[in-house]
């Protein structure tokens, strides 16, 4: 698989487009366009269209392909939320003008919740509540084979080009491919990089990166393996896979996600961590659960195998590794 292969350029069409979306529903309903899921966890407009457009065009490509993916369309069918579908189908409408309403609840229904051996897994907006505030979210897809990533993409549509001029142009779209390398390009395709990891040896030299939400992971244990690195910059906190961008770019040392410890039975969903892995190993950095596990993404949506996530440059790996043990 390269650059050129169908694989590739069907994402990135599917990526663009999903962000291009969202980012016009960002403008007008970012407040006013939220409903609830019956897990109370907030799901915008902008979740159910981003969906709906990449799963279109993957199906169009690759109708035998499995696509793993957030959301279902069961609450937009539901005759009380039609104001919400009328929404997401204008929308759509902009960016794929032959869409109906029905088209849209059938896209997004295409999705499963069980894995093969070739899937593509979905999050059409990781990081809900960072959308809803204007700050940080990705739209995350990935294709894995027999349980390895090859192919990773993932738009930041609010996420700064240039960490030396943070306030300056935003809007990045991470790539990678396995064995190929990672890639960042902006929004509007007009520039391309590679991407490699921090070079910090030494902890106390260290910036890491963690959620900005602590409601899976226990931020008091990030704090405490920190003070006993030595790490003394303070976390950035980054809503989404956003955050193995930052640390693919060399921006930070090292991502932390370590359970909370009020949810010890908390796993991750695949989706959530799929195209920000490669695109973080293919930039030279080390992935693992917090047990130095590899990830696997081979046995279900949950990944029931690992405990946590750590994401770092590949040097300071095995130093954070022992601070955790020793917790």
């Amino acid at each position: 698989m390269d650059e050129a292969s169908l694989e590739f350029t069907t994402a990135l069409r599917a990526t663009k487009m999903a962000s291009a979306f969202c980012q016009n529903v960002g403008k007008d309903l970012a407040k006013q366009g939220s409903l609830l899921k019956s897990d109370r966890s907030p799901v915008t407009i902008a979740d159910y269209g981003s969906q709906a457009i990449v799963c279109r065009l993957l199906k169009e490509t690759f109708p035998e392909d499995v696509i793993v993916a957030e959301e279902d369309a069961t609450e937009l069918r539901d005759p009380g939320r039609e104001n919400i579908l009328e929404q997401v189908t204008r929308y759509v409408q902009g960016l794929l003008p032959d869409s109906t309403p029905e088209g849209i609840c059938s896209w997004i229904d295409c999705s499963s919740q069980t894995t093969t051996d070739r899937f593509w897994t979905l999050d059409p907006i990781d990081g809900t509540k960072g959308f809803l505030r204007g700050d940080q979210y990705a739209i995350a897809l990935a294709l894995i084979e027999k349980g390895v990533v090859k192919l990773g993409m993932m738009a930041c549509p609010n996420l700064y080009r240039d960490p030396a001029w943070p306030r300056e142009e935003s809007g990045c779209l991470f790539v990678a491919l396995k064995r190929k390398g990672s890639f960042q390009i902006d929004l509007g395709g007009r520039s391309k990089q590679s991407l490699s990891v921090s070079m910090v040896a030494h902890p106390s030299e260290a910036s890491f990166t963690e959620s900005v939400e602590p409601d899976h992971a226990d931020q008091l244990l990030h704090q405490r393996v920190a003070e006993k690195l030595g790490i003394s910059n303070p976390p950035l906190r980054i809503d989404s896979q956003a955050k193995y961008g930052i640390v693919a770019r060399g921006e930070a040392a090292l991502y932390l996600r370590v359970p909370s410890p009020s949810e010890p039975g908390y796993r991750e969903s695949i989706w959530d961590h799929a195209a920000g892995s490669i695109i973080a190993e293919e930039a030279g950095g080390r992935v693992t659960d917090v047990l130095g596990h590899s990830l696997d993404f081979s046995s279900g949506v949950r990944m029931e195998r690992n405990r946590g996530i750590l994401a770092t440059n590949g040097i300071l790996h095995d130093i954070i590794l022992e601070a955790l043990e020793i917790q």
